[in-house]
């Protein structure tokens, strides 16, 4: 066949053949939606202005690229007056002729809720390079006190009542003239007094100028060597408060780090609280609890130093979890806009792997550089969520935010919000059994929650708690330079919920450190009771639990931080907050 009619013949049967293939094709029932197109209903409303909470950033004055603005501050939800309530407490960043930090008491009147400013008389009231809070008893007199860590300083200030605070740091013995970030009380000695670690950043030089591309910047952490965390040791409170620094013999001055977000907990089971540390750059670091004498870093030999692919990621916040239901806490760390935010599965006892890709997390909506995150359950369906807040360290090339300035507005970014929508189980642990309760996968829903995600911002501290009393749990956001700014938890139809607080009453004071565990029918969740987490925060100190469409809970078993268990058997309707007291369960 000549080839001019082998080619007439087949061009007619390849027309009617992609003709044939064209009108079979898939039809979608709806165009794609946009990009910021919300397909769900949101699930946080910003009641800032409805809640009255007036609160502006002093970050210091722009144009400087003074390091330690564009890494602060953060706040806490406590109740500082025990009116049931949770209250606020704001750190600004100006310096000591900045403006000063603000103390917020919640007050309600015919079911309205409006934070007042009670700053000035109440000690809290200070300027200087503020960076992170943490809040505990320290004298386990019943009141809640408060560290602040600063650029070059920390500040204790014990609760006197009536609103008011006094400083009490030098005669405690606290001395931490380094650059401070996070901070976290817990009991590692288990000797019923709460100690102290405080995470440092770098031995930053104010001097040196940093110019990427000839143009000033925030330097990097990398431009600095790190400094070593500082553990102090709580001699107790009969003879005054008092604190030893035992960082040398604790182990934690063996290896210095940037530092920046740092959460208490036992991550291997002994029964011993062990220390996990983001750091900026550089390998996280885990240390260990050696029975109450010293930690020992494990990072490395547990998997939580590095990210699947063995690189170190630039750690900033930390939250803590059981997202999968199997009875293990699991961490989540919040990393650079060209990274991803890394989850570790706790699949095997004191043994993480990092399974960002596998439940869903690598590839979200969009990216930011996290900082503040917190992991729980918002929408009360048995499974913990994510809540991220970001900012950049480094300019955008373009304007971000035009509403926060020429500065600011460059390193402003959007932040994120993901559903844990369990499948079934997607592989095998390390031990080859299967888990009972289902894989976890993590869906996006930023785009659904314009108030919290839609506008950018320069976000650093996340806070979360039940702030207006309904069972919801709501969040608190601090930005640099810009306001802080309160999101109410707005879910439609959430599932039943249960708030656990859990008390010692030999040592006066909320046990940090316990865990509590809930049962319904066949299943159990499990939370810790510390509020030391996320970045630069404190969040309420309750356990919170959601409970799908369980209307009660069968059990519930408190393990106290020296080891001993104490189930409270008695069923209990859902929907409530409860006290829990040591010595009031089943002997």
């Amino acid at each position: 066949m000549k080839p001019w009619r082998l080619i007439g013949w087949c061009l007619p049967v390849a027309v009617a053949a992609g003709l044939l293939v064209w009108l079979c094709r898939p039809q979608p029932s709806t165009p794609p939606p946009a990009e910021d197109t919300p397909l769900g209903p949101p699930w946080f409303a910003d009641v800032t202005d409805a809640w009255g909470l007036s609160f502006v950033h002093d970050a210091g004055p722009v144009g400087h690229y003074f390091m330690p603005q564009a890494l602060g501050s953060g706040a806490a939800l406590f109740d500082f007056d025990g009116d049931g309530l949770l209250d606020i407490y704001l750190v600004q960043n100006g310096g000591p002729k900045g403006a000063k930090n603000r103390l917020f008491r919640q007050e309600r009147s015919s079911g309205n809720i409006r934070f007042v400013d009670v700053s000035a008389g109440s000690g809290l009231d200070l300027a200087g390079y503020g960076m992170g809070v943490a809040i505990g008893d320290v004298n386990n007199d019943g009141r809640p006190d408060v560290l602040v860590t600063e650029y070059g300083a920390i500040h204790l200030f014990l609760n006197q009542g009536q609103g008011k605070f006094v400083e009490v740091t030098k005669e405690a013995g606290l001395d931490n003239p380094a650059w401070g970030t996070s901070a976290a009380f817990f009991d590692y000695d288990k000797d019923g007094w709460l100690d102290l670690v405080v995470v440092n950043y770098v031995d930053y030089d104010p001097t040196w100028p940093c110019t990427p591309g000839g143009k000033p910047e925030y330097c990097a952490p990398k431009t600095f060597p790190g400094r070593v965390s500082r553990l102090f040791r709580n001699l107790g409170a009969r003879e005054g408060v008092r604190f030893k620094d035992v960082t040398l013999e604790g182990g934690l001055g063996k290896l210095a780090g940037p530092g920046l977000g740092v959460l208490c907990a036992d991550f291997n089971g002994d029964g011993w609280p062990d220390i996990l540390i983001a750091n900026d750059g550089q390998p996280n670091r885990l240390w260990i609890n050696q029975k109450g004498k010293a930690f020992k870093d494990e990072a490395i030999l547990r998997g939580i130093a590095y990210n699947r692919l063995g690189q170190a990621e630039a750690g900033m916040g930390v939250a803590l979890a059981d997202v999968d239901g199997d009875g293990r806490f699991d961490p989540f760390v919040t990393h650079l806009t060209e990274e991803t935010h890394t989850l570790w599965l706790q699949e095997s006892l004191g043994a993480f792997t990092d399974r960002t890709a596998a439940v869903g997390l690598k590839g979200p909506h969009w990216r930011g550089t996290g900082f503040g995150t917190v992991l729980e359950d918002f929408d009360h369906d048995g499974w913990p969520d994510i809540a991220v807040v970001n900012g950049r360290i480094a300019r955008a090339s373009a304007m971000m935010n035009a509403d926060l300035g020429p500065h600011w507005g460059l390193y402003a970014e959007r932040n994120q919000l993901f559903a844990n929508d369990p499948g079934p189980r997607r592989g095998t642990r390390a031990s080859g059994a299967t888990r009972s309760r289902g894989y976890p996968g993590f869906r996006d829903v930023s785009r659904d929650n314009r108030d919290f995600c839609g506008v950018p911002n320069v976000a650093r501290g996340l806070c979360c708690g039940d702030l207006d009393g309904d069972g919801g749990l709501d969040l608190l956001v601090t930005t640099a330079g810009g306001r802080a700014r309160l999101y109410r938890n707005v879910v439609p139809q959430r599932g039943h919920w249960l708030i656990v607080r859990a008390i010692d009453p030999g040592l006066n004071r909320d046990a940090y450190g316990a865990q509590v565990s809930v049962r319904v029918g066949d299943k159990t969740y499990r939370r810790l009771i510390n509020p030391a987490s996320s970045y630069l925060c404190s969040n309420d100190a309750r356990a919170h639990f959601g409970l799908g469409s369980a209307d009660h809970v069968d059990e519930i078993e408190v393990l106290w931080p020296d080891g001993k268990r104490e189930p409270f058997p008695r069923g209990r309707r859902a929907d409530q907050a409860i006290v829990l007291r040591r010595g009031e369960g089943k002997r």
